[in-house]
Formats: structure tokens, C-alpha cells, sequence
């Protein structure tokens, strides 16, 4: 479903992601983890068009989504929830949930956002400012299936979130997936997290792929002195 090619990017002259190559197929949960600084949120911010890569291809099916700006990424059926969530304060959790939407709001689409998260149904006149960082995570996922994507990709879903909306997060992830027959690709550093949701597991390094898993084959002791190090 989503294929990534020989990817290059950098900042300026500093590269950071070198020549990265990795799949996710269609329906599967790829989780992919790294230390800070490794280059997972440049390579989600190039995936989604934020960041222009140097070189090598992404592509979407047969559809090439290298060279295109973030909207078009969009259009084509990916969709990104960044680090940090980055909700409207402002809006209320309905607002939020229709803001990515163009044209007609599908009432049968949001219903769809509250009975995975029902949480947001019963805030959904509250203001995205006043909820916890869980329940904003939430609602950013929601916001993000708004735009029926193909694959949808998660930057460091669990960032300042307490463990048991964590695990919430992860039941809901393979619900999603379950129901939609979506693409998900995770950046994540907390390994039980990706252990209890991904089906396969990949490790970055420097930008590099440097290992690659399915998740019944990985060695949980390696990965994390991976991490540690």
C-alpha cells in the first residue's frame, strides 16, 4: 500500500534521512522506532509532503506522491496526526472532527469517530483546549479518519499520555484497522506500545533501516538496548 524507496532528505546540507527503503502493506500496522534524533518525524513530515525529500520515491499503491504538496497527499489517502496532536483549541471537539473535511459532512462518519472514541461524544461541545492529552490524541486520530484515508500515519502517539489511555489508543488502532482495512504506520519510542499494536516492527538509525521484524519474531531485549543506546 505504502511503499518508500531509496529516500533522501535533508535540511539544507545536513541529510537525514540517507537512503531509506521500507513498505507497509495494505491493512498492516508497521510500527517504526528509533531514538530521538533519528529522523522518524522528518521522515512522517516528508511521507506527508511538510518536507520535500531529495531523492527516491513514495508511493501510494501505484499512485506517486513524490513531488506533490501536503493536500494532494491528502486527496490521494493519506492522512497524519504529527507529534504534539496539534488540535484547534478554540473549536470544539465536533469542529475539530469536520475541520479537515471539504464539502459535505457525513453525520454517519462522525458517529463513526464516536463510537471508537466515545469519550468524544459526550465532549463533543467541549473546547479541543480543555481536554487531556489523551483525549486530544483521540481526537486527532478521529480528525484524521474524517478524510477516509488509505493509510494513516501516527507520529509519537503516546507522547504525554497516561498508560491506560495508551492502551485505549492501541485497541482502538487495531479496531480502526479492523473496521476500515487501513494502512498504519507508527512512530512511537515506547516499545510496549508498538509490541502491542504493530504487526511488524522496523528500527531507524541515522535515518538507516538498520533492523526489521514481525512482531512475533522480535526480541524485545535487543530493540530496547537499540533504543538505549
Amino acid at each position: 500500500m505504502l511503499n518508500v524507496t531509496n529516500l533522501q532528505v535533508a535540511y539544507g546540507q545536513s541529510v537525514v534521512i540517507r537512503d531509506l527503503t521500507i513498505a507497509a502493506g495494505e491493512a498492516e500496522i508497521l510500527g517504526i522506532v528509533g531514538r530521538n534524533g533519528m529522523g522518524k518525524t522528518t521522515l512522517f513530515r516528508s511521507l506527508i509532503g511538510m518536507i520535500p525529500s531529495a531523492a527516491g520515491s513514495i508511493k501510494l499503491g501505484d499512485s506517486e506522491l513524490t513531488g506533490k504538496p501536503s493536500h494532494k497527499r491528502v486527496a490521494e489517502g493519506v492522512a497524519f496526526v504529527p507529534q504534539g496532536r496539534m488540535i484547534f483549541p478554540y473549536l470544539t471537539v465536533y469542529e475539530n472532527l469536520i475541520s479537515g473535511v471539504r464539502g459535505f459532512v457525513s453525520e454517519e462518519a462522525v458517529h463513526e469517530i464516536y463510537a471508537l472514541f466515545p469519550v468524544l461524544r459526550d465532549m463533543a461541545k467541549r473546547k479541543g483546549g480543555n481536554l487531556s492529552g489523551g483525549q486530544q490524541q483521540q481526537l486527532a486520530i478521529g480528525r484524521a479518519l474524517m478524510t477516509n484515508p488509505k493509510v494513516l500515519l501516527l507520529d509519537e502517539p503516546t507522547e504525554g499520555i497516561q498508560p491506560s489511555i495508551i492502551k485505549d489508543i492501541s485497541r482502538a488502532l487495531r479496531e480502526i484497522r479492523r473496521l476500515k482495512n487501513l494502512t498504519i504506520v507508527v512512530s512511537e519510542q515506547v516499545l510496549s506500545f508498538v509490541l502491542d499494536t504493530c504487526d511488524r516492527i522496523a528500527v531507524i538509525d541515522r535515518g538507516n533501516l538498520i533492523r526489521e521484524d514481525k512482531r512475533n519474531a522480535v526480541d524485545a531485549s535487543q530493540i530496547k538496548a537499540m533504543l538505549a543506546v
